[in-house]
This record gives C-alpha cells, structure tokens and sequence, in this order.
C-alpha cells in the first residue's frame, strides 16, 4: 500500500474537465478572449495613431498661422514703403529746383525696389502658410480615419464580451465585420486615403 496514490478532486477541477470534455464551452470563450486581446492591441494602436496625427495637424496649423502673420508683416512693410513712395512722388512734383526733383525721383526708384522685393518675399511666405494649411488638413484627415478605426475596434470589443456572456454564436459574426471595418479605416489612413 505505500506505492497506491491517493488523489482527491476539488470542485474546481471537477467542472473544469468535464467543460473540456462535453461542451467545448471554454474553448469558445478561450478563443474570444485570444480575439478580444488582439482587438484590444489593434485599437490601442490606432488610438496612438490617432493621437500623433492631431499633434502634427496642430503643430502644422501652428506653423501655417506664424507664416501668414510673417507674411502679413511683410505686406504692412510693403504699404509702408509705398507711403514713401507717394511722398517722394509728391516732393518730385511740388519741387522748385531740378535737383531736389531728381534727389525724389532716386528716392522713387529706390522705393519701388524695395517694394519689389518685399513683395516676393510676401508672396513666398503666403504660399508656404497655404502649404502648412494643406498639410494640417491632410493630417486631420487621416486622424479621422485612425479614430473611426479605433472606434470600430471598441465595438468590436464590446460585442465580442457580449457574445462571450450570452454565448450567441452570431455575434461572432458581428465581430468579424465591424473589426474588418475598423482594419480597413486603419489600412486607408497608412494609405493616406
């Protein structure tokens, strides 16, 4: 009798092998848990995402902002110096001597120079706002896609914990299509679509 083992089942142990015998139950469960940490991965990874393209649409929105106050600058400078220019106009016109007249006309040239640089400076820092503009937008485009992915991936979650507690089968189903739909708003906003 010293070799015989005595073994003793718990309740615990019981229900877990006759569940693995019999109804398979657990194993519908184990595997929606397996697909609901993947899920889970899935969406925390377009919620990041998500998260760096708003940074970088505000960051470029920020940027676009500072180059047309910049440019905004340069067109107050450009006014500025078209006020000389006019005022060199009129001494040219209002002057008695012939060479005060020509010390306004080198004046006038002088300024509609300035003005033409200042002008080309101006018109680059607008497009380069403009160009800033379109980037924010393109980047608040594609976080709308990450977010909608993300927001698939939730349901996704829900529904698979909700097929999980009723045990519905058909819910499964649900599962599949909003996390494809969540795959596919993911896979469009790494396409830049």
């Amino acid at each position: 009798m010293p070799h015989e083992h005595f073994h003793v089942h718990g309740p615990h142990d019981h229900q877990a092998e006759h569940a693995a015998e019999h109804d398979g139950a657990d194993s519908f469960a184990g595997r929606l848990a397996v697909m609901t940490a993947i899920l889970a991965t899935l969406g925390a990874i377009m919620s990041f995402a998500g998260g760096d393209t708003i940074a970088k649409a505000q960051l470029y929105k920020n940027n676009a902002a500072i180059t047309k106050t910049q440019a905004n600058d340069q067109w107050a400078y450009y006014q500025a110096k078209g006020g000389k220019q006019n005022l060199a106009e009129l001494g040219a016109v209002l002057s008695a001597k012939p060479e005060q007249a020509e010390k306004f006309q080198a004046d006038i040239e002088k300024y509609k120079k300035q003005k033409e640089d200042i002008k080309v400076e101006a018109d680059k820092l607008e497009e380069a706002s403009k160009k800033w503009d379109e980037r924010s937008d393109e980047e608040m485009h594609h976080h709308h896609r990450w977010a909608l992915g993300g927001t698939a991936m939730q349901i996704s979650i829900a529904l698979s914990a909700i097929a999980v507690l009723t045990r519905r089968v058909w819910l499964v189903y649900g599962v599949f299509i909003v996390s494809v739909i969540g795959l596919v708003l993911g896979g469009m906003a790494i396409a830049g679509i």
